[in-house]
């Protein structure tokens, strides 16, 4: 049965739906379209390796921790670290407009991937396919973005306004395994690709000569947009867990799950380029424009691609989505809390206010794109404040609330209610020493590298 926690928040009503909800937060754009382009930019199978270690210890230490405090507490991100300590109240608040600036523009991305969704499920995937001209108008225009934004955005208020239990837990239960069965399938038919090999052993082997300090900077950068760390999705969810569950287990899956997303993601892009481009790897430094631009030609030079382009924006679309649903829940579990508001209410505030900051990502690349801050369009700049300063910030004071002033037997305590939690040791190093300094290593290097 699901949990009552003041009166207005109900929880999940299984443990494997709180593993998949999670996950589903955890796996979106980042896995799907950063994690692949940061892998092929920083070394290939150096950068996999590397990430997978500090998945299991750096990522480890920080999902097990939110998850904990919001269960233990009850509350969602601002009532949570108020309830810890109220000299961290301020914590609470930072935290908690991590998810309102992110949702916005992330909802804007999402919308992108809607219309190239409909351009190959339509039959005009080959329009897509140039030299990026196609995206550039498309985002360049202010009227066609903002009505896929607008579509995108609704569809995940439409869940979120379903509750946890009947929206979130079981869209969560259908999307995941959907998701899992398009991206094993499409990168099973890239592998069959002539070439694909050769990018895969780039991808998959590590490399001694590929490994720097940038590369090791960019792993732990892509944790927090791979497992939704920082921005009070964990403790949200973590909050509506019931307190019968192993909360140990339960990270190692939903981290097992993300990763493996990720993975299966590189697969299918990493291998694919390669091909595309005849093994030449400057093709896969198309950064961000990797997914709008290379990928639509790498499709159309496939037999077979405009179904292809199809499943896979299928597939993008719905980790975009389970991640939206996430960071609005969030937002929306907050009013319901502080503002004693009803769902279906904050819903339709949250929809507005994102609606409204959304237009300035989309006017940043149209009618305002001779604005720009730091030499950033507004999309841009937005996703540099809330990834490279703010959530590092959240992560750093986190650790030293937990490491140094309640100590880490405050989570250990609440992971133990019903298990013995075999990861005591290494979680105590990791929240006090290693996650303080790496958190200060991103945080600076952010800064110096892109101001």
């Amino acid at each position: 049965m699901s949990n009552q926690i003041n009166g207005v928040k109900s929880g999940f009503g299984s443990r494997l739906g709180f593993i998949l909800a999670a996950a589903g937060s955890a796996v979106g754009l980042g896995n799907i379209w950063r994690f692949p382009y940061l892998a092929a930019k920083y070394g290939g199978g150096m950068f996999l390796l590397i990430y997978l270690i500090l998945a299991v210890t750096f990522g480890f230490a920080l999902m097990i921790t939110e998850i904990a405090i919001g269960r233990k507490t009850g509350k969602s991100v601002i009532g949570a670290y108020s309830a810890i300590n109220k000299r961290f109240a301020p914590l609470g608040w930072l935290a908690a407009a991590i998810p309102v600036v992110i949702l916005p523009y992330y909802c804007v991305i999402g919308g992108w991937v809607l219309k190239y969704l409909t351009e190959f499920a339509t039959g005009g995937g080959k329009t897509t396919a140039d030299s990026g001209d196609y995206f550039s108008a498309f985002i360049s225009s202010p009227a066609a973005p903002m009505v896929f934004f607008a579509i995108f955005i609704v569809l995940t208020a439409a869940v979120v306004m379903l509750g946890v239990e009947k929206g979130i837990e079981k869209v969560s239960k259908i999307l995941m395994p959907v998701l899992m069965l398009l991206i094993i399938g499409i990168g099973v038919y890239t592998l069959t690709l002539p070439g694909a090999i050769d990018g895969l052993i780039y991808y998959v082997k590590p490399d001694l000569s590929e490994f720097s300090i940038k590369t090791v900077i960019a792993a732990m950068g892509q944790l927090f947009y791979s497992m939704s760390l920082a921005m009070g999705i964990m403790i949200t969810y973590g909050s509506y867990m019931r307190k019968e569950d192993n909360i140990e287990k339960s990270v190692r899956q939903i981290e097992i799950f993300d990763t493996l997303v990720a993975f299966l993601a590189g697969l299918i892009i990493v291998p694919a380029v390669f091909v595309f481009s005849g093994g030449d790897r400057s093709a896969l430094n198309a950064g961000p424009k990797l997914m709008f631009v290379t990928l639509p030609n790498v499709f159309d030079s496939m037999s077979g691609g405009q179904i292809v382009g199809t499943v896979f924006f299928v597939l993008v679309a719905l980790a975009a989505l389970t991640s939206s649903i996430s960071l609005m829940e969030t937002v929306v579990s907050i009013m319901c809390e502080r503002f004693k508001l009803k769902r279906v209410t904050s819903c339709l505030i949250v929809i507005v206010f994102s609606f409204l900051l959304g237009m300035v990502s989309i006017f940043g690349y149209s009618i305002w794109s001779d604005f720009t801050i730091f030499k950033m369009q507004m999309l841009d700049f937005f996703d540099f404040v809330s990834n490279n300063i703010m959530m590092p910030v959240v992560a750093l004071m986190t650790c030293i609330l937990i490491g140094f002033v309640v100590k880490a037997k405050y989570i250990e305590d609440e992971i133990e209610l019903n298990a013995k939690f075999k990861s005591r040791t290494l979680y105590r190093i990791m929240i006090k020493y290693i996650c303080p300094a790496c958190m200060i290593v991103i945080l600076l290097s952010s800064l110096f590298i892109s101001l």
